[in-house]
């Protein structure tokens, strides 16, 4: 990380790492100024999270912020979120917000004002190699967070910043503290943030005013198994708490939306030879044009998933295009809606958005 873009946005949550982030853009000479983005109007406006962060700048000295995204926010993260549930995906609405707000609707903002660069506390690493392509790394720490910003274009990535790439987590904390940030003990956000209480139901019929209603649980063949509660308390994989007794292990293989129907199978039905992914965004080359194919690398389904080995192909237009995967070991819960994003050692390749397991 290099101080050669002087004047920087930074993204502040009121948690600890946005805060430990603007010490360390501040240590190594960048002008900082720090913003916070009000996603949900009045009730952003009144949160700890404002409040937090105007603390650490108060301390540290620099500007605060804050920047109202309310409409952008739930026109390219909320309300897709919630279509996605209702048609039976199970979306990551942390990609989505990082593609359309922290480093879309922010970064214009920020270009606008003057700013060189918008800085976050991701970890990540984004390096520009001897033929001028950004490229994005994994953070060598546990705390990598890679798999959601697999959809940045290059024309963002020239304009980002991760500072705490190098750090590991505890000595964020550390760090924070030694300085005197007031929060440093800050417990981390484990929920959806618009999600209250992370009840993913009570959200929809909130937002939306009504859910899917009940419907069947039916076998591979179509046979009748039992009824479920309706389609958002599912997401493929699951065996707990499906709310009904079956005599064996049973896993829900697919949602199927236009019948209201959750497709459920037996022990060994939960894992998938590979998927097909779709709105695909490649970072490290522009397309898969003119390379050796299939492309070989590893592959992360889930956020916190290990990199499985996998063979990837572009598919041809009249198969909807996108790509299919075929993994080297099936893997347990490929899920529609989470996306797939790819690696070669700790380089991010891109990433797309699974639309259905292989069978």
């Amino acid at each position: 990380m290099t101080n050669k873009m002087k004047k920087v946005l930074l993204g502040m949550s009121g948690g600890v790492d946005s805060s430990a982030a603007a010490l360390v853009l501040q240590r190594a000479g960048y002008a900082v100024a720090g913003v916070t983005l009000s996603l949900q109007g009045e009730k952003t406006r009144r949160s700890d999270a404002v409040q937090d962060a105007r603390r650490v700048a108060e301390k540290l000295g620099i500007e605060h912020r804050v920047l109202d995204l309310t409409e952008e926010f739930d026109r390219h993260v909320v309300a897709p979120f919630a279509a996605d549930y209702l048609a039976g995906r199970t979306p990551n609405p942390c990609v989505a917000c990082n593609r359309h707000i922290k480093f879309g609707a922010m970064l214009r903002y920020a270009l606008a004002e003057g700013f060189d660069a918008v800085a976050t506390g991701h970890y990540a690493v984004v390096e520009q190699d001897e033929a001028g392509r950004y490229q994005l790394y994994r953070a060598q720490t546990e705390k990598d967070q890679s798999y959601v910003l697999y959809s940045l274009t290059q024309q963002q990535l020239a304009h980002v910043l991760f500072p705490l790439a190098a750090y590991a987590k505890d000595e964020v904390r550390a760090l924070a503290g030694e300085a005197g940030l007031p929060v440093a003990q800050k417990p981390d956000s484990q929920e959806i943030c618009f999600v209250e209480g992370n009840d993913y139901v009570a959200f929809l019929k909130q937002y939306v005013g009504e859910l899917p209603p009940p419907g069947d649980f039916v076998d591979e063949a179509g046979a009748l198994l039992g009824r479920h509660k309706g389609l958002a308390h599912y997401t493929v994989g699951q065996r707990k708490g499906l709310g009904c007794s079956f005599g064996k292990p049973m896993y829900v293989v697919r949602l199927e939306p236009d019948g209201n129907r959750v497709v459920l199978g037996g022990e060994g039905r939960q894992y998938a030879p590979g998927l097909v992914a779709r709105d695909v965004n490649w970072i490290a080359f522009d397309s898969l044009a003119g390379r050796e194919l299939p492309l070989r690398c590893t592959a992360k389904i889930r956020y916190k998933a290990e990199p499985a080995p996998c063979r990837a192909e572009p598919l041809p237009a009249e198969m909807g295009g996108g790509i299919r995967v075929l993994f080297d070991t099936p893997q347990r819960s490929v899920t529609p809606g989470q996306a797939v994003v790819f690696y070669d050692g700790s380089r991010v390749l891109g990433g797309g958005v699974i639309a259905a397991p292989l069978a």
